[in-house]
């Protein structure tokens, strides 16, 4: 098992290397000048070469790399070129905001979607085709589009929970709660169509197989099979899914945080893209994928322990 984590976390190391070597070299090769969002579009030629050698954008590109790597290993990611305060400090100021909305989305999905899927595999007809169409919806609406929804009536109109702001959970859990509710239910009902869908297609595949007929056979309670020997069978292929609706509970969580006015990671990263603040993006850029790597590596424990295959192999 040990062996297994060891593989499955350097794999993981690599993937976030080659990503954020990629995007560096990416954003030098597109012209992104720091310098130029630092001092401002009406700056003297002047004032731009001086900020630029203060920057040290003077250098060559594969000089600036290395360097910004030793300093990323030693965890000095550097100072935002546009608001001149440390990336590492920036970041971690904003990232409770995201991961909450985005593990709090995956959460909900997680609960809705398997019991969705679940009910929408046992129970054929009416109930299968209505649940059908919620996950076609659910597919189809962007989570901007709910989230404005949902900011309408329940914030704005119903006056329920507030349309703006973030609350700390240390100053108040139960503000910390009204004030994610919304953004992590416009952010989880893709991810909850999906989910179910796949489990539905899952639990359906696995229903017809031999062993289960066999299991029926010897008399054993319906829901002890499907709870301990179909779900279980059911389950890798959902826990992949799970892992891909994190990755796209943290892209969407940008356009929602600007929704809901929620100073996070997502806000950071279309500021920094406004300026061309290559520290500040390449610091988001290195925490999410840090963050995916972790998601995953958890995810491939849960699949490991439901199937043993998996290790061996």
């Amino acid at each position: 098992m040990l062996r297994f984590v060891i593989k499955r976390l350097l794999a993981g190391l690599f993937l976030a290397f080659v990503v954020v070597t990629g995007m560096f070299f990416f954003l030098g090769l597109t012209g992104a000048d720091p310098a130029r969002g630092s001092v401002g579009l009406y700056a003297t030629d002047a004032q731009l070469e001086t900020r630029r050698a203060q920057l040290g954008l003077d250098r060559p590109l594969i000089v600036q790399y290395f360097d910004w790597l030793t300093s990323a290993l030693q965890g000095d990611l550097g100072t935002s070129s546009a608001q001149n305060v440390g990336v590492f400090e920036l970041l971690v100021t904003r990232l409770p905001v995201t991961v909450s909305l985005a593990l709090g989305a995956v959460l909900v999905a997680a609960v809705l979607g398997v019991a969705l899927g679940m009910l929408a595999a046992v129970r054929p007809g009416l109930i299968d085709r209505g649940l059908q169409i919620l996950m076609l919806l659910g597919f189809g609406l962007p989570n901007f589009w709910i989230a404005m929804v949902l900011a309408l009536l329940f914030a704005v109109q119903l006056g329920w929970l507030p349309a703006t702001g973030y609350v700390p959970f240390l100053t108040s859990p139960t503000g910390w709660l009204m004030s994610i509710v919304l953004p992590v239910i416009a952010l989880s009902i893709g991810s909850i169509a999906a989910i179910a869908q796949q489990l539905r297609a899952s639990v359906v595949t696995v229903l017809s197989q031999d062993y289960v007929r066999t299991l029926r056979s010897r008399g054993l309670p319906p829901r002890q099979i499907l709870l301990t020997n179909v779900l279980r069978n059911a389950a890798p292929p959902t826990l992949t899914m799970l892992s891909l609706q994190f990755i796209a509970a943290m892209s969407g969580a940008a356009i929602v945080e600007r929704v809901f006015g929620l100073n996070g990671i997502g806000s950071v990263a279309i500021n920094a893209s406004g300026n061309s603040d290559v520290p500040v993006i390449m610091g988001v850029l290195l925490f999410t994928v840090l963050l995916i790597v972790t998601v995953n590596l958890v995810i491939d424990l849960a699949y490991s322990a439901l199937n043993p295959k998996v290790r061996t192999a």
